[in-house]
Parts: structure tokens; C-alpha cells; sequence
């Protein structure tokens, strides 16, 4: 089992007693109802108890270099929003002359083929205006059926659009049709 992502970080301050009382007993309780991170904590107490038992000469003392090292491992391993790995894969991409020379003739030639094959209609000013003048004006449509996605459009448009609407359709007089109620559904499944 694999214990909780989030709650790696407190286990192991929790397994070298670097936790203040509130937050070990929160993360105690967790433990408890977790097999995961009870077992990580098992494992990570385990190891800090062999690493207390060493009896390593306190006199060893690391050389600059070292510490060096290990702090640049550790920038290497720490995890980058995913956006930044995105992003250095691109510079990476086009820093590398032989994919990026090929990657941009192949946007050239696309974008030159789409531009060739565009259809280009073209109409003289003169026959504009008499098909302008042939046609006649919209008419107004017809009233939108009353559904909640029509609703929706006439709101986007006006609240007044949509206060005339309702005024409109309430003024009408719907045809009668039969009203169903739930209890009435009921009696009808229970006769069945």
C-alpha cells in the first residue's frame, strides 16, 4: 500500500519527533484509519532508529564540495509545476536544430497550402448593392418554445428580452393538457 502523498512529509517529521503535539495527534488519528501511512511510518521509524543506533564518529567532517553535490541533487528532485517541465521540453525542441528545422519547414508548408488553397470569392461593389437592395429585411421570429436552454439565450441577450418573453407566454393561453402529479403517478404504478 501506498501511503497518502500529502502526508508523507509530516510521517517522517513524525518518526524524528519533529512534529508539535496538535499535529502529531492529528496525524496520529489519520495513521489510524490509514493501513498506508501506518505502514511508511513503520518503515521510516525503522530507519531513523538504525540511523540513531550508529555510532558514527561525530568528528567527520564534509568537504564543500560534497555539499555542493547534494544540494544540487536535491533542486534536480524537486518537483517543478508541470507547466516548467512543459516548457523547458519545448526550449529544449527548438535549441535542437534537428527536430526544430524540420518541425518549422512543416508549419511553413501548411500554412502556405492553406493560404493557396483558400477560395477567394470576390464580388464587384455594383452587384453587392443589388443583391443588398433584392433582399428582403428579416422577418421577426416566431416565439421561442419555452424550454430552459431558450431561457438561457434570451438571458445572455436582456433581462428585458427576457421579462417581455415571460410576459408574452404568460398572457397566451396554453391549450389544456392533462396535469400529472406525483401522487397521482404513484396510484397509477401501484394499480399496475
Amino acid at each position: 500500500m501506498k501511503p497518502c502523498s500529502a502526508k508523507r512529509k509530516e510521517i517522517a517529521l513524525l518518526a524524528l519527533r519533529g512534529l508539535d503535539a496538535r499535529e502529531e495527534m492529528d496525524l496520529r488519528a489519520h495513521i489510524e484509519s490509514c493501513a498506508g501511512c501506518r505502514q511508511y511510518l513503520e518503515e521510516i521509524s525503522a530507519v531513523s532508529e538504525k540511523l540513531g543506533a550508529l555510532d558514527a564518529g561525530r568528528d567527520i567532517q564534509t568537504s564543500e564540495a560534497f555539499h555542493q553535490k547534494v544540494t544540487a541533487r536535491v533542486r534536480e528532485h524537486q518537483t517543478l509545476p508541470a507547466w516548467v517541465g512543459f516548457m523547458e521540453n519545448l526550449r529544449l525542441l527548438f535549441f535542437n536544430w534537428r527536430l526544430a528545422l524540420p518541425a518549422m519547414a512543416l508549419a511553413g508548408i501548411t500554412i502556405a497550402s492553406l493560404l493557396v488553397a483558400r477560395p477567394r470569392h470576390t464580388i464587384p461593389a455594383t452587384d453587392l448593392a443589388e443583391v443588398h437592395s433584392s433582399t428582403p429585411a428579416p422577418e421577426p421570429k416566431s416565439e421561442l418554445a419555452p424550454s430552459i436552454s431558450n431561457y438561457q439565450m434570451i438571458v445572455n441577450q436582456s433581462l428585458d428580452k427576457l421579462d417581455d418573453v415571460l410576459t408574452r407566454q404568460a398572457a397566451r393561453k396554453s391549450p389544456s393538457a392533462p396535469l400529472y402529479t406525483a401522487s397521482s403517478l404513484l396510484r397509477a404504478d401501484v394499480t399496475d
